[in-house]
């Protein structure tokens, strides 16, 4: 059984088929005879075609026998400034078909040659496109196919190729120019497409019993094909289109393989022909699932369709992809990220095949306009309802601070997360979270009219991970351990110590030894400090804590420390109507009654003494189960006396 293969990348490159494509639909505008500068593309058959459809090639020397406002269509291998000013001076009506990746050839050559560079192009120096892309540094540039002629070039050098150039010939020439330029710049210029092609074609040339390779026979990438194919399989041949093709070819030949490749310049309807031909047998494998899937493509392409295409060609902000379709695909920077600073060529290569959606059936170029960004919308609000409905958590990008909350974004999509819902307290700041990743849950996922409303929430995501914390955290909570907290707030009654998620409570009594006022005299929020469990409630939650515990009784040995008769130095820590309270370390005050503050008379401690003064007194008496000190000031000033 006979087996038909079409090479992938076979036909039309982007370029030709967008030439082609402006050529119809410029035909359709001015509905009258359209001029072609030189041959559109190297095909008779497509030549015919369009002669049919009221559009014929002239050469440059007919431009004079054109009348004003004519139409001449600028062929994708692109033309010379002098030419341009030519057609433009008779007023003509100029449609620019050339290649983009061409065009930018010619900015390249004409900004180095405006710099002082000598320019080089690796190509056929009658090529059109060579002769196209002199015209843009005044004819002026080097010619060379293999590294010939560079004899004599200067030591400022750029250097450019044809982008139907083999890459063997571009690296020989800039070897040659490497070794004898000190100041040389270089600009790979061969279109990728290209080469793609050359490659499938070997991959299929040496898989296959017998190759057939449709083209122009004066197309140069078509006979590069077949030179390919021929260097694989023997039994390789080249036609312009199907009645080249010879009967005893694949007539009554059984289990055979037949390969099929086709030029840049070889239209669909040319491969399908040829095809149809050799499959005019009921016993070929494939051949109906060949022609089934060039027919189908066109129907799988529309507004919102997902297609899978290769990048055939790539620069910093788009990328061409084959789509398998009429027209191949083009996908803006703009289409795959937002950020400015990113580039395509970082991010694809040419020959990876991806995943996009049509948002376009054809732009001004006759480019189906392909999304990324827009796939990953699609994917994105499929992945948000599953976490919806399943209760699962996502990772969301927060983007900006906005009036009661914050807006964020999952693969492009705007999700909405409430101030009351960031943390399980309230937040003052919320500009401090712009930037940061956080899980979340998704709370609402409601459509409205056009639009999709779509809300998360930090805060149950937060309970849980906090529940889990206490839970383990009271399993090992015991009285009388000492651990380390950290203080979360402060009230008049005490302080809350954050133990491993579990919340304290230090009284202002458990403090200190001494006497505290108010809790923030002696701590600050957000201290660490080190507490004494006085008690664990774990059925009711309920922790108490001391710092005072940690620290041993001022009143144990009172005795010793401060004996009777002994003078001792205090401050004067508060008043009271009968005397004044002298603080001898924290934890222990003293009573100097106001009878023992001075020999003379006296209406109030605060006539004679002042908070915060430091005072000499006498010890009268010790009472350590009352925890009680008598002192005397009058006492020592006798002794001083």
């Amino acid at each position: 059984m006979k087996k038909i293969i079409l090479a992938d990348s076979a036909g039309f490159c982007f370029g030709v088929k967008r030439a082609v494509d402006i050529a119809t639909s410029t035909e359709k505008k001015y509905n009258k005879k359209i001029y072609t500068l030189g041959q559109l593309i190297h095909n008779n058959d497509v030549v015919k075609y369009l002669e049919e459809n009221n559009i014929y090639a002239i050469d440059i020397e007919d431009i004079d026998k054109l009348k004003e406002s004519d139409v001449v269509i600028i062929r994708s291998h692109g033309i010379s400034p002098d030419i341009l000013k030519l057609l433009k001076d008779k007023n003509l009506n100029v449609v620019d078909a050339t290649c983009p990746f061409v065009a930018k050839i010619h900015e390249k050559v004409k900004e180095y040659s405006e710099n002082g560079y000598e320019l080089i192009i690796v190509g056929d120096k009658d090529h059109p496109e060579v002769m196209g892309i002199n015209g843009w540094c005044g004819n002026r540039a080097i010619i060379s196919k293999k590294g010939e002629n560079l004899d004599n070039i200067s030591q400022k050098i750029c250097v450019v190729a044809q982008t139907t150039e083999k890459q063997e010939n571009w690296e020989k020439v800039l070897s040659a120019v490497s070794e004898k330029a000190k100041d040389a710049v270089s600009f790979n210029t061969i279109c990728s497409a290209t080469e793609i092609r050359q490659k499938k074609a070997e991959e299929l040339s040496k898989n296959s019993d017998v190759v057939v390779v449709i083209g122009a026979h004066h197309s140069s990438n078509t006979t590069k094909l077949y030179e390919i194919c021929k260097s694989n399989c023997e039994n390789t041949i080249h036609v312009e289109n199907s009645g080249e093709i010879p009967d005893e070819l694949y007539k009554e030949k059984n289990n055979i393989i037949i390969g099929v490749a086709a030029g840049a310049s070889t239209p669909d309807w040319i491969i399908k022909e040829a095809i149809n031909k050799m499959s005019d047998e009921q016993n070929v494998e494939g051949m109906n699932e060949v022609i089934r899937m060039m027919d189908e493509n066109e129907k799988k392409v529309y507004v919102g369709a997902l297609l899978k295409g290769e990048i055939i060609q790539i620069n910093d902000k788009e990328a061409f992809l084959n789509i398998g379709y009429k027209n191949d695909g083009i996908l803006p920077l703009s289409e795959v990220t937002s950020d400015p600073n990113v580039k395509l060529t970082d991010l694809f290569t040419v020959g990876e095949e991806i995943k996009t959606k049509v948002i376009k059936l054809k732009n001004e170029d006759n480019y189906v306009v392909l999304s990324r960004s827009e796939l990953e919308r699609d994917e994105g609000h499929k992945a948000i309802k599953e976490a919806f409905e399943s209760k699962a958590s996502i990772k969301v990008l927060v983007k900006e601070e906005v009036n009661g909350g914050l807006v964020s974004r999952y693969k492009g999509i705007r999700v909405f997360i409430p101030a009351s819902h960031i943390e399980l307290y309230h937040v003052d700041d919320l500009s401090a979270y712009v930037g940061k990743e956080l899980e979340i849950n998704i709370i609402e996922f409601s459509k409205r009219r056009n639009t999709t409303r779509i809300v998360g929430s930090r805060r149950d995501l937060l309970k849980s991970v906090k529940q889990e914390s206490e839970e383990k955290t009271w399993e090992s909570l015991e009285k009388g351990q000492i651990v380390e907290g950290q203080i979360k707030r402060l009230t008049n009654f005490g302080a809350f110590i954050d133990i491993d998620g579990v919340d304290g409570l230090l009284h202002v009594s458990e403090i200190s030894w001494g006497r505290i006022e108010k809790p923030s005299d002696a701590l600050k929020v957000d201290e660490k400090i080190k507490v004494y469990i006085l008690d664990v409630d774990k059925e009711n939650k309920k922790l108490s804590l001391s710092v005072k515990k940690l620290v041993e009784d001022p009143w144990i040995n009172v005795e010793e420390k401060y004996p009777v008769g002994s003078v001792v130095l205090g401050k004067v820590v508060r008043f009271a109507t009968f005397g004044a309270f002298i603080e001898l370390e924290p934890g222990v005050d003293a009573l100097v009654h106001i009878s023992e503050i001075s020999h003379k008379r006296i209406a109030k401690p605060s006539d004679v003494l002042s908070i915060g003064e430091e005072v000499k007194a006498k010890i009268l008496d010790v009472n350590k189960e009352d925890k009680k000190i008598g002192l005397s000031i009058k006492e020592v000033e006798e002794t001083v006396d």
